[in-house]
């Protein structure tokens, strides 16, 4: 008796690279920056 059915695999996640993740981070920060949820003494 042969199985027809597909093997069920993990669902496929999006993978971030490191360099978007990174530009991601940077501009959350950037715009925290300038909305003024980080205070000016923290920004050089």
């Amino acid at each position: 008796m042969s199985n027809d059915e597909p093997e069920k695999s993990a669902p496929v996640r999006p993978r971030i690279s490191e360099d978007w993740a990174a530009t991601i981070t940077g501009l959350v920060l950037l715009a925290a920056a300038l909305v003024g949820l980080i205070p000016a003494g923290l920004v050089p």
